[in-house]
């Protein structure tokens, strides 16, 4: 069983929250735990705690205080005896709403690769209206998918293509990629569990080396960038998504060893112009492979996504 965030952890997330947003978040919190108080999930544990995980995971991508407390009631209307007379009455009308837009499209049922076009067609119309209710909805998905194996195994493959089919690329879209690898990767372990272990041992094979280059690199990249007086930047990295490997690995023919972006390190910075020059001293220090430098800051990716990507040769065989 998961040890459930408590309403300060989810607060404590939040981003300078006023103390009105406070004792909204607090209120819903504990609106939500009295009305789902005698549901269990399928797991055994008390519903309640799929709620605290949607608010949880609503707080940690940044939003407020009103979408965070929709997240903590959003299935108060379908799934108690709460009507939306007393909801409007406790929350106000823009909680309601969040809380209908979510209760609507938790009614679209997944019919197959073959109709999942027409039902982003509706989650999109959702979005047009008001984004937070898709935001909602997909860190509800994010939690039922890290809490799958409980579901009853019949249910299981279709819930994780549903996932896979609409929900994943409606993140993707929405320019919100951690979210969208999480969800590719849990489902995929239950669309197809037989390459899911074949590409996690190939990538199992890699770890240790991955782990140790990108530190060393990594400490490197930042003396370059102190050395030449850029300081205002922050570094992160990251190892691809195992379902993002595999469909890169289907094209390759399961050859690992011709995927150059396994690994990556990420540099933000504060103006399009040092990301220019960031990108001048990386290839100053290493050498760039050909072909591979791709500019989406000239041309943005569809969602939006503004960034340069290059590959190396950092000196360690990679």
């Amino acid at each position: 069983m998961e040890n459930m965030p408590t309403v300060k952890e989810i607060v404590d997330k939040m981003y300078s929250p006023s103390k009105d947003d406070i004792a909204l978040v607090h209120k819903a919190y504990s609106f939500a735990e009295e009305a789902h108080k005698d549901q269990k999930r399928f797991s055994g544990e008390p519903y309640f705690n799929h709620l605290v995980a949607t608010a949880m995971n609503l707080a940690e991508l940044g939003m407020g205080a009103t979408t965070i407390a929709a997240g903590l009631l959003h299935d108060t209307i379908e799934d108690t005896g709460v009507r939306e007379e007393t909801l409007q009455s406790e929350f106000g009308p823009e909680i309601l709403f969040l809380v209908q837009g979510v209760t609507k499209l938790g009614k679209l049922k997944y019919r197959g690769a073959e109709r999942h076009i027409e039902s982003l067609q509706k989650l999109f119309v959702a979005m047009a209206e008001d984004i937070r209710v898709l935001i909602i909805r997909l860190t509800d998905r994010l939690h039922n998918m890290q809490t799958l194996e409980y579901v009853p195994a019949h249910k299981q493959k279709r819930i994780a293509e549903e996932t896979l089919e609409i929900y994943a690329p409606l993140a993707y879209r929405l320019g919100m990629r951690r979210l969208n690898r999480e969800l590719e990767d849990l489902a995929f372990a239950y669309t197809d569990p037989e390459n899911h272990k074949k590409t996690s041992e190939l990538l199992k094979e890699k770890t240790d080396k991955i782990d140790l280059n990108l530190s060393k690199t990594l400490n490197e990249l930042k003396r370059a960038l102190a050395k030449d007086g850029v300081t205002n930047f922050k570094t992160d990295y990251r190892v691809k998504g195992l379902y993002s490997l595999f469909k890169k690995l289907e094209r390759k023919e399961m050859d690992i060893e011709t995927v150059y972006d396994i690994s990556a390190i990420r540099i933000i910075v504060t103006s399009v112009a040092d990301c220019y020059r960031v990108l001048g001293i990386i290839h100053h220090e290493w050498r760039p492979m050909l072909g591979r430098i791709k500019d989406y800051i000239a041309v943005p990716k569809p969602n939006g996504y503004r960034s340069i990507h290059t590959t190396v040769f950092t000196g360690d065989g990679d």
